[in-house]
């Protein structure tokens, strides 16, 4: 005897707020306008317009003039998307956010006042660590072997 189904239940206004994950980016050298538009759920106009708005993405275009968007523009575009669509950024607040993330990222780190040994001392090695390599190593070497 089968159970009954039970409903769904109604989604309200704040359903929508919830974050979703990004979608996941297929690991491909190249993209056309018309996957990377699928990806972020905009039309392709929408990632034209974006290219003129945000310096940070611009793909490149081939000899026909086909937009050729690599793994990182991808990924830009999922970060505006992100910060225009779910974080309620304006075009400009955007575009600030991400010149500040930037300017972060470019940041050099701190001197390190303490002098730097020549040769750092060892950590103390685990165990069961070496003993996976091990074994992985001696896999190799029968593969090796074999040819």
């Amino acid at each position: 005897m089968a159970e009954p189904e039970t409903p769904e239940p109604a989604k309200s206004e704040n359903d929508s707020l919830v974050e979703t994950e990004p979608p996941k980016v297929p690991n491909r050298l190249f993209f056309r306008i018309g996957d990377v538009a699928e990806l972020a759920g905009v039309e392709t106009h929408v990632l034209r317009f974006w290219e003129s708005e945000f310096p940070r993405f611009s793909p490149k275009k081939t000899s026909t003039g086909q937009r050729q968007y690599r793994r990182k523009d991808v990924e830009a575009v999922l970060e505006i998307k992100r910060l225009l669509y779910d974080e309620g950024y304006t075009i400009a607040g955007a575009r600030k956010v991400l010149r500040q993330k930037a300017k972060s990222k470019r940041k050099v780190p701190a001197v390190n006042t303490q002098p730097a040994l020549l040769f750092p001392e060892p950590e103390a090695a685990n165990p069961k660590i070496l003993a996976v390599i091990k074994q992985e190593l001696r896999k190799i070497l029968t593969l090796l072997e074999r040819r």
